[in-house]
């Protein structure tokens, strides 16, 4: 029809060039979409860890650990659930736990919250695109260890103090 060739020439380029390759993984883990939901994942889970990545889903910080949160969450199923959750959605933590960073990964057990000390000063989240799927379930599999232990404070299987400088 007209109005088909009209709106194809206003596109310059390729509908399939937005598409990314491989495919982003966000769709793969559960997404909580208001607070409510963020307490219960927290509140109702005994016996696992819960790993919250907050940020967006667009963001390609968030991409890239979603993709790596997607690969390992299969090898960590029986002793943490992961769970998403955009800031722009649900502002309610924003301030509580200053996520003002593009991406942030927290740990809770037990209805608390889990700081990790890795090394970078900040033991609160981790808030840089963690790309190695055996770091993080190291990380994951100590931090789940050390809470079960009633830890509230856990040093990290590596430290990341030094990854960043040039």
């Amino acid at each position: 029809s007209a109005l088909a060739f009209f709106v194809a020439l206003e596109r310059p380029f390729p509908l399939w060039s937005f598409v990314r390759f491989p495919p982003h993984m966000a769709y793969l883990l559960p997404h909580l979409n208001d607070g409510w939901s963020v307490d219960q994942a927290i509140v109702n889970e005994e016996e696992k860890l819960v790993l919250i990545r907050f940020g967006h889903d667009h963001d390609e910080t968030c991409m890239q650990v979603d993709d790596t949160l997607a690969d390992v969450a299969e090898k960590v199923k029986n002793f943490c659930v992961i769970f998403l959750v955009d800031t722009t959605e649900v502002p309610d933590f924003n301030k509580m736990y200053e996520l003002y960073d593009p991406c942030s990964m927290m740990f809770f057990h037990r209805n608390k919250h889990i700081t990790v000390d890795l090394g970078t000063g900040n033991n609160n989240k981790i808030n840089w695109a963690l790309t190695d799927r055996q770091e993080l379930i190291d990380i994951i599999e100590t931090v789940y260890r050390g809470a079960r232990k009633g830890r509230g404070l856990i040093v990290g299987p590596k430290d990341y103090s030094t990854k960043y400088r040039y």
